[in-house]
């Protein structure tokens, strides 16, 4: 990418896996980034550490900059040598000013690319279940601004043409402008039986659909209390909603869940959640990172041949030691004649991923059934290494130690606490936005916490539903103050799910 340019790039409607990916890559290699309102901000999370990032959004009126200031910083930021991304919602080409902004370009001489985004106009009828197009019901489609330039003398919208002649009419920003939509068409000649659809927030896990007909849904929407932003949607292709409707009967949607784990490691439960129609908002309380000092688990790994067992309680485990173990210049053969365990299905999947197979998978995945497994086991005088979390429960090593084992227990990484999105996390706990709070680890318990204003724990929390990944975790909770409303029974990821689905069921 060359410095000095622009990208004016396309965010796509709200759900985050329909951004492209070429914008993608332009995000990952910007020197600055400028956002809407409309382009959702988990997509920042592609850009490259150390770029600057300028929200220049405008909503309801609200503006933080004009039109015309916009225009200035990205040429002000571009005329500085940076790569510029300017990340607007949908597609910045349709009704999104991308072209006035490329205007802008062109005449001060800032070369400039466009990347194309996926509209909201076809994104949100689509998960709303409207395919615009059908030839049951109509061959033409057309997109209108609900919004014009509020300093034209008079509408440019051609209501006798467009009402007859155009089978399914899409209208951008027109929450606002809908009893003069609807008047007009009917005075136009289109039959106020039409089918009639208002989409909000589509695509995203927030998104609510309103139907009726252009004599009823002015009334629809003032019953729901349907604001903006919304698709409108005209036409016969609308009542296909009925049979296609797909996204909103997804079992979480419209439910907002906080994830706690680490970043590194949520993207897993995020994922699965996000799938079942739940909005995701991330707030990692703990980080993992390496031991303040690397020489214990060092000796053990150059004296791997002394040991008979290598036990791993974590995926964080795993990945440590192998990292550690390949810098000291060693592999996987090292491992030859060391036996392993795993708690877990996705630590002993992690070790798999090293080409190795857990000797001991036990049955459930706490240290205690790990005791239970090794109890078949003939432990006198064994020398077990157990690489784990700096402070972790003792009841592992006691209990193999008491077998006659030696253990060495040697702390390969630590977890320390975060803060990242806790502003934002209290904001939203105090307007009750929040509906579920997941734990996945004592610690995520503790330091979540330990986040909130002591004076303030109960009633940010009373009203919030808690979900513990498994009895330990749902102990640690009940002992700090919260009240715990799911515990998984399959102690994974999946069962922390599944476990809250039952919930809701």
């Amino acid at each position: 990418m060359t410095k000095g340019t622009v990208y004016l790039v396309g965010a796509g409607p709200g759900d985050p896996g329909l951004i492209t990916v070429k914008a993608v890559e332009c995000l990952k290699q910007a020197d600055v980034v400028i956002y809407d309102f409309l382009a959702t901000p988990k997509l920042l999370k592609y850009a490259r550490e150390g770029a600057e990032i300028i929200y220049v959004g405008k909503k309801g009126g609200d503006h933080t900059l004009s039109q015309d200031k916009i225009n200035e910083l990205i040429a002000a930021k571009a005329k500085e040598g940076n790569t510029v991304v300017r990340l607007k919602g949908g597609d910045p080409f349709i009704f999104g000013r991308g072209g006035e902004e490329a205007e802008v370009l062109v005449q001060q001489g800032i070369p400039f690319e466009i990347v194309p985004g996926v509209t909201s106009a076809i994104a949100a009828p689509a998960y709303a279940g409207i395919p615009l197009t059908h030839r049951k019901y109509n061959t033409s489609v057309a997109f209108i601004t609900g919004h014009e330039d509020p300093t034209k003398d008079e509408s440019t919208i051609e209501w006798s043409k467009l009402a007859t002649a155009v089978g399914t009419l899409v209208f951008l920003m027109g929450v606002k402008s809908l009893p003069t939509i609807t008047e007009n068409l009917i005075a136009a000649g289109r039959d106020p039986k039409t089918p009639v659809a208002l989409v909000r927030w589509g695509t995203t896990s927030q998104q609510t659909t309103v139907t009726g007909t252009l004599e009823t849904i002015v009334a629809e929407v003032e019953a729901a209390g349907l604001k903006p932003p919304a698709i409108i949607v005209v036409g016969e292709v609308a009542e296909l909603r009925d049979t296609l409707n797909w996204f909103e009967k997804r079992p979480l949607l419209g439910k907002t869940i906080v994830v706690t784990r680490a970043r590194a490691q949520a993207s897993d439960l995020v994922d699965r959640l996000s799938d079942l129609g739940a909005e995701c908002f991330e707030c990692p309380t703990i980080k993992v990172v390496p031991p303040e000092d690397w020489s214990p688990l060092d000796s053990a790994i150059d004296n791997l041949g002394d040991y008979d067992w290598l036990v791993f309680t974590s995926v964080n485990g795993v990945a440590f030691f192998f990292e550690r173990l390949f810098e000291r210049g060693k592999d996987v053969r090292a491992l030859r004649d060391v036996r392993t365990a795993a708690i877990g299905p996705a630590t002993a999947k992690r070790l798999g991923d090293f080409g190795l197979t857990s000797d001991i998978v036990p049955e459930t995945y706490q240290a205690e059934s790990v005791v239970e497994a090794f109890a078949k086991e003939s432990m006198g005088g064994k020398r077990v290494l157990l690489p784990r979390a700096k402070e972790a429960r003792p009841i592992l090593p006691v209990e193999l130690k008491n077998m006659g084992a030696d253990v060495d227990e040697i702390a390969t990484y630590e977890t320390e606490q975060a803060s990242e999105n806790i502003d934002m996390l209290i904001k939203r706990l105090e307007e009750g936005s929040i509906d579920i709070v997941t734990f996945t680890s004592s610690s995520t318990v503790k330091n979540f916490k330990a986040l909130l204003p002591a004076d303030r724990f109960q009633s940010l929390i009373e009203k919030v539903t808690v979900a513990s990944i498994g009895p330990i975790t749902t102990d640690t909770a009940k002992e700090l103050g919260f009240k715990v409303d799911i515990t998984a029974a399959d102690f994974t990821i999946p069962g922390l799910c599944e476990a809250i689905l039952q919930h809701y069921a």
